[in-house]
């Protein structure tokens, strides 16, 4: 299951997502947050601000270039064991030899090609390659970790953004609402129902609303700012997200499959099966090795073979050919070779307690996220009872107070615990969904894979690393590198505006 079955139950927005076929029956899904709705006209859904990241964002662009450069250490390994070609030139000048016989030209050039076969490298050849391409299977999972983190990041950033327009717009009501109580209640101390206490009171309310107000505006903008960051373009009039489906029934079934298919952790095996190829790598410097030679060589005298020369036979030009077979057997190289066999197998160890603590942090980032999970579903409900009941409470409070049974501060600190209660809500709401995407992305299931992207085909790891691996030029460079990622620096800033009320319900 990938992210096209994660993010389903497609909003009104337009939210769509293709089918794929389930292979196990999914949990029920996550609601999506009712009081993060936007109150206008949404332009952007969540699914296309992952599109965006997911096309621009320099994190996972910079990731993809690393594990172009990982390919490359295949073919490097590779061709130590392929045959290698030189050529040699040269020209020399006798200028003065007290032992000069006469016979030996004073100038003479040549070149020559050479031919050399490694034959035989104690494995150390066949190891180098086998561990760059287990370390190349690592580096194309942790490119699914990357991507993974990114959507995880999209969707706290997206979520964060109608968490705190939802918090602003509640805030302004409340604002609103205050006023609204103060001047009724100057009124009234106008004409004597009331004290100047009672005034005060309510003064120092409508400022300690506007102040938080202007909290929540401030973490507004920071909000959006961040999702200009993760995602490269401003916010819009961001759509619901869509309910979350394939969601675990218990930590313990999110366990086994992140234990199965989390990427992270997948690659951390992978980088443990590298280090033992490493450690054969190692043990090859101790071991012949054989290679075959051809070569041959054109020289020219420049006719300079003076007359002795020439009487003893010696020719102007010519060529000269040899063969051979060159061994290298090791006989003492000072300890070298043995403690570079105990450094890999130090570096191997390293690598099984790194999979043992990957291991850990996902089980322990997995259960954390599913018990976020499960508590903020509780908090939503609480929540919502709280809020109904703070309503209700607060009619009857004004109620009581046209009567004379209730003061201006019984008002004031119903209006707040309602505006305590709402906000409440709205961030149960965002840290349900987001806990619930994280689970998923812990079990390896939120990631670029099958998620059908508009635009273009999804970015294929194998494709560079098929383009490289059996190229044997010397002169097959890429072109020059070029920044993929967008820039955000001529983005406006952001502002804490908000269009229209999140609570439909006058207060």
């Amino acid at each position: 299951m990938r992210l096209s079955l994660i993010l389903a139950g497609v909003s009104a927005a337009g939210l769509t997502l293709p089918a794929l076929a389930q292979t196990t029956p999914p949990a029920t899904p996550a609601p999506a947050p009712a009081g993060l709705a936007p109150a206008a006209q949404p332009t952007e859904t969540l699914r296309e601000a992952m599109v965006k990241a997911y096309r621009t964002n320099p994190d996972l662009t910079a990731e993809r270039a690393n594990l172009r450069a990982d390919d490359e250490n295949v073919p490097i390994a590779r061709s130590r064991g392929l045959p290698g070609v030189s050529s040699t030139g040269s020209y020399n000048e006798n200028l003065y030899d007290t032992d000069d016989s006469g016979v030996s030209p004073p100038r003479q050039g040549s070149v020559g090609v050479n031919l050399s076969v490694p034959v035989f490298s104690g494995g150390a050849v066949r190891n180098s390659v086998r561990a760059a391409e287990t370390r190349v299977e690592a580096g194309r999972a942790g490119l699914r970790s990357v991507e993974s983190q990114l959507f995880t990041d999209v969707v706290s950033a997206y979520l964060d953004v109608l968490r705190d327009e939802a918090t602003v717009r509640l805030n302004q009501q409340n604002v609103r609402a205050l006023d609204v109580n103060l001047q009724a209640t100057r009124d009234r101390f106008e004409v004597g129902d009331l004290t100047r206490t009672d005034v005060a009171q309510s003064e120092a309310r409508l400022a300690l609303a506007q102040s938080q107000l202007r909290g929540a505006e401030a973490q507004l903008i920071a909000s959006r700012e961040n999702y200009i960051r993760v995602v490269g373009t401003a916010p819009g009039e961001l759509a619901s997200p869509p309910p979350l489906v394939g969601l675990p029934a218990s930590p313990d079934q999110a366990v086994a499959a992140a234990l199965e298919e989390n990427p992270l952790l997948e690659g951390t095996r992978k980088a443990r099966e590298a280090s033992a190829y490493d450690v054969r790598v190692a043990r090859a410097a101790r071991l012949p090795t054989v290679s075959v030679g051809v070569g041959g060589d054109y020289y020219n005298r420049f006719g300079s073979i003076p007359g002795p020369g020439r009487t003893a036979g010696l020719q102007n030009d010519g060529f000269a050919t040899s063969a051979g077979i060159s061994l290298s057997l090791p006989l003492f190289q000072g300890g070298r070779p043995a403690a570079q066999v105990r450094q890999a197998q130090a570096r191997e160890s390293a690598a099984i307690e790194q999979v043992t603590s990957a291991e850990r942090n996902v089980i322990a980032q997995t259960r954390s996220a599913f018990a976020i999970y499960q508590s903020a579903l509780r908090v939503i409900e609480s929540s919502r009872v709280a809020v109904e009941a703070n309503r209700l409470s607060l009619e009857g409070v004004r109620a009581e107070n046209s009567v004379g049974t209730r003061t201006i501060l019984d008002i004031l600190n119903a209006e707040q615990e309602l505006l305590n209660s709402q906000v409440q809500l709205v961030t149960a709401e965002r840290d349900a969904y987001v806990a619930g995407f994280a689970v998923l992305a812990a079990m390896g299931r939120a990631e670029a894979e099958d998620l059908g992207l508009d635009g273009g085909p999804l970015y294929d790891p194998v494709a560079n690393y098929d383009r490289v691996r059996g190229s044997l030029s010397d002169w097959r460079d890429d072109p020059t590198p070029e920044a993929e990622a967008t820039r955000t620096v001529n983005t406006p800033a952001q502002n804490p505006d908000v269009s229209g009320p999140v609570d439909p319900q006058p207060r």
